[in-house]
C-alpha cells in the first residue's frame, strides 16, 4: 500500500489525474444535466401561447390570457387575473 502512495507522489501525472477525474464527473453528472434542463425550460418559455393552462414555480395554476413581453396575465378564476413574469412559469398544467 505504501509503495502505491510513493509511486503516485513521485509521478506528477498521477497526482493531477484524480482532481481532473473529479472535474469530469462533476461536469457529466451535475453541470451538463443542469445546462440541458435550463435549455429545455427556455425552449418551453419561448413556446408559451395564449390559452395554455400553466403552473408557476409557486404552484399557482392559471390560463394565459395575455402576453406582453416578459409579463404574462393568468386567469386564475372567473374574472380574477394576476400578472406574473414569464420565467416564473414552471410548466404546462396537466390536471
Amino acid at each position: 500500500m505504501h509503495h502505491i502512495l510513493l509511486q503516485a507522489a513521485g509521478n506528477p501525472l498521477l497526482g493531477m489525474l484524480f482532481p481532473l477525474l473529479i472535474v469530469v464527473v462533476f461536469y457529466f453528472f451535475l453541470i451538463r444535466p443542469q445546462i440541458k434542463k435550463q435549455k429545455e425550460q427556455q425552449k418551453f418559455i419561448e413556446s408559451l401561447r395564449e390559452g395554455m393552462e400553466v403552473v408557476t414555480n409557486s404552484g399557482i395554476i392559471g390560463r394565459i390570457t395575455k402576453m406582453d413581453g416578459p409579463i404574462v396575465r393568468l386567469m386564475v378564476d372567473e374574472k380574477t387575473f394576476i400578472r406574473v413574469v414569464k420565467s416564473s412559469i414552471q410548466g404546462e398544467f396537466k390536471g
